[in-house]
Formats: structure tokens, sequence, C-alpha cells
């Protein structure tokens, strides 16, 4: 009877201790499909950098049906990446999304145009047919059009917007001059489609002036009240750049971990290694904390919208240094 009884209390102390260490779960939503844009946070659950902060993160892809603030405010997730033009813009209409850390320091998004519809500068888009991604990722475009004074109505003196798919069919099958492009992404399937980088032309964002924060780290507001949530935050946000900087200094295995959780079937080793090595070029810099003058320059941009700015009014808690000041202590 004692040998029962001792076997017992054994087993129910190792039962407590191990929902003692359990772990705290937290959903995590990207902004589009497993690829290596999203490598540091595989790499950080692959190498075990979340378990190690006691964490247990559920990775859910997104798509083109899938916008981030969406599933944040429905509960769908506990964190989001998005970029900051649409979580600015979302916030303002009412869904109080927070920046709690930005990974990405630069801006991969770019306009690539065919060489022989004879656009040398911007200064050539008027008249010309331009493919825009919408479902958040418009504001950018939208802000620098209205920078150059040029309108998007379809006018003698402005641009056709066409309202691009997330492929580079338009300037494949010559439907737009120009198309919306990541350095990463869409160039790549431009050249891999057989057009020789001699014929085109390209203007990225960065270089232009109208350069917005891409792929932060986002919550929802109220959330960041709960300490126990903030604590989960910031040990999601200190192991997440371990998972980034692992990344920068190891592209190519980072590269096969995020296609080992590919479940589509989707990717293939050569995109993902090439996406991983200019992924790499955009987050070098940063430590995971947001830096006032790129947040104060993307709110200049979509402020300058003219008549149709992406927001009316200077945000006011958008953004938070809390949860990053605690990770990288």
């Amino acid at each position: 009877m004692k040998r029962l009884l001792t076997s017992l209390l054994t087993g129910a102390v190792v039962l407590m201790a191990g929902h003692a260490q359990a772990a705290d779960k937290v959903t995590l939503q990207l902004k589009w499909v497993t690829q290596a844009q999203f490598a540091g946070y595989y790499v950080a659950k692959d190498k075990g950098f979340y378990k190690e902060e006691g964490l247990e993160v559920e990775i859910k892809p997104g798509g083109p049906d899938i916008a981030p603030a969406q599933v944040l405010a429905g509960g769908g997730a506990d964190v989001v990446l998005d970029w900051m033009p649409s979580a600015l813009a979302t916030r303002e209409k009412g869904v109080p999304m927070v920046n709690i850390a930005q990974p990405f320091k630069s801006s991969g998004m770019m306009l690539t145009c065919r060489k022989e519809t004879g656009i040398k500068s911007p200064k050539d888009f008027p008249g010309k047919t331009l493919g825009v991604w919408f479902f958040g990722n418009e504001y950018p475009f939208l802000s620098w059009m209205s920078q150059l004074g040029i309108p998007t109505d379809g006018s003698a003196k402005g641009v056709t917007v066409l309202k691009q798919g997330f492929n580079v069919d338009p300037l494949l099958q010559k439907q737009a001059d120009c198309i919306s492009t990541m350095t990463y992404n869409e160039y790549w399937q431009v050249i891999d489609a057989g057009i020789p980088e001699s014929d085109l032309v390209v203007f990225k964002y960065q270089d232009q002036g109208v350069a917005t924060l891409e792929d932060g780290i986002y919550v929802l507001e109220d959330k960041l009240k709960d300490a126990a949530f903030a604590d989960k935050m910031v040990r999601f946000v200190r192991a997440s750049m371990k998972g980034w900087k692992w990344a920068e200094a190891n592209s190519d295995a980072a590269a096969m971990i995020v296609l080992e959780n590919d479940a589509s079937g989707a990717q293939t080793e050569k995109h993902q290694k090439r996406m991983m090595g200019e992924i790499a070029k955009l987050t070098a810099g940063s430590n995971g904390a947001l830096d006032k003058a790129d947040y104060e320059r993307t709110v200049a941009t979509l402020m300058k919208g003219g008549s149709d700015p992406v927001i009316t009014k200077t945000p006011s808690g958008a953004w938070t240094s809390a949860i990053t000041e605690k990770a990288l202590k």
C-alpha cells in the first residue's frame, strides 16, 4: 500500500510539474503564404527559440483572401504581420492595431516596367497602365502618385490603375506597362519567365523617398494592458529576432527550413534561397526595435495624399517600444 501511495504521489508531482511548465500558446498570422519572407519565425520554431522562451507558437500562413487586420480583430490570432500603411489606415478606421516590433528595416517594394514602354523616370508614368496590389498594399503607391501630382483616374494626364493579382501576368501579357513587385519575389518571377533584366526598368520605393515600413509585428492595443499577454509578447519578440538574425547569418539553411514548412509544396529551393538572400538585406540593421525616424517618415508619406491621404491625422499610440525594450535587455 505504501509503495502504491508513493507511486501515486510521485505521479501527481510529475503531472503538476508538467502543468506548471506548460508552454504559453501564441498564434501568429502571416501576411502571405509560407515563404522566406517569414523565415525568422519558422527558424525560431525549428531551432527551439520559442520553446526556450516557454512558448508554443502556431504559425498560420496567409493568402490572397486573408487580411491580417481582420484576423486580429476577429480573435483568430494573437499577433499578426502587416505593412504599416495598412495597419495605420486600419487603426484610423477603428481597429486599434499597435506595432510592438519592426524586424524589417528597409522596403522591398518596387514598380517594375518594360523598357520598351519608354518609361525612364516617374515623369513618364502619365498615360500608362500600372499594376497595383490592393487589400491594403495600394496605400504606398497612392501616396507616391499623390506626391508626384499624378492622378490615378485613368485620365490623359494621369495613370490607369490595373488591380493586379498577386502574380506578374499583367507585365508578361502586356496588359500593364508596369507592375508591383517585391525585390525578393515577383521581380524574380519576371526574370524566370524569360524577360532579361536589361529589358526592365525598376523604381524602388526606398529610392523614391516614399518607402514605408513593411512586415511589422502587431497586436491589439487592449491586449497589452494584460501583463501576462505583454510578457508573452516580450518572449515572442525576443525569440523571433533570434530567429531572424540566425536566418540572416545562415541564408540557405533558413530557406530550407521554410521549405520544410511549406505544406502546399508550391515553393522551390532555388526561389526560396534567392528570396532569403534578398530578405536578409531588408532585415539587416534591425534588432527588432522600431526606429522612430522610420515611423515618422512612413506617417509623413501617408499623409501627403493631397485630397485623398491614406490617413487624415497623425496617429496616436500606434506603436510602443515597451515590448522591445524588455525583449532586447
